[in-house]
């Protein structure tokens, strides 16, 4: 798969690309990620990208033509998604993560100060994702989020394949508690379950964790997932005992 960035701080990108995960997926070959600047599409000598707002306002705008033209140029004849980040876009899931890992090529676009020329949406643009309800000071850190978790889903990025699909929300519920060695920790031992070998109980009682710390913590996710019978009763059940 082929990510790129669009940014007026590429330099950003440095450390998180060359480390963990994304560092391994590029090593591989199954993950290419190149950066952009910005400034290099511009059409003056000086490499304007920004400019004053007509009608007033604060701060300054990122002008239409750079963006337009970096788009057009990278992206060619091709139709695969061209993403800006913006804290106006649809918000960004597990989901949405896992539906952008099965295209071939995205393009990333970081806006900054008051954001882009509403011409660039308009134009070039066709999504919109923001990591939440708030405000960055630009799309950077987003991208960076954005690319970690979808390098999850590229098979062949993560050591073990089938680690991405029991992280939390992959199911629709968070993962429950993990243990390792030693058995026992300042009086604190791993469950019983899971050193019994029994592996029908103990995908059980993942299950039972993972339903348990969703109701408890993020109880509105539980409308959202496809649940058994019996997951049904066992949250009845912890329902009556509290």
């Amino acid at each position: 798969m082929r990510i790129d960035v669009l940014t007026l701080f590429p330099e950003m990108f440095l450390g998180p690309l060359q480390e963990s995960i994304l560092k391994r997926g590029q090593e591989r070959g199954v993950l290419a990620i190149y950066l952009h600047q910005l400034r290099d599409y511009a059409f003056d000598r000086h490499q304007v990208t920004d400019d004053t707002p007509y009608g007033g306002g604060h701060g300054m705008v990122l002008k239409p033509e750079p963006a337009v033209r970096a788009v057009e140029t990278l992206r060619g004849a091709g139709d695969w998604p061209v993403i800006l980040l913006t804290p106006q876009g649809r918000t960004f899931t597990q989901e949405i993560a896992q539906d952008l890992a099965q295209q071939p090529r995205l393009l990333f676009i970081c806006g900054h100060y008051e954001g882009f020329d509403e011409r660039v949406r308009e134009q070039v643009v066709t999504e919109e994702l923001s990591l939440g309800d708030y405000v960055l000071t630009g799309g950077e850190l987003a991208a960076m989020v954005m690319l970690d978790a979808i390098a999850r889903w590229i098979p062949g990025v993560l050591g073990s394949a089938q680690s991405a699909p029991h992280d939390s929300y992959a199911e629709g519920l968070l993962e429950g508690p993990n243990y390792t060695r030693p058995a026992e920790f300042r009086g604190q031992a791993v469950p019983p379950v899971l050193l019994s070998g029994n592996h029908a109980a103990i995908a059980r009682w993942k299950r039972e964790q993972a339903l348990f710390r969703t109701w408890s913590r993020r109880p509105e996710l539980l409308a959202q997932t496809e649940l058994s019978a019996e997951d049904r009763a066992y949250l009845e059940k912890i329902k009556g005992e509290l």
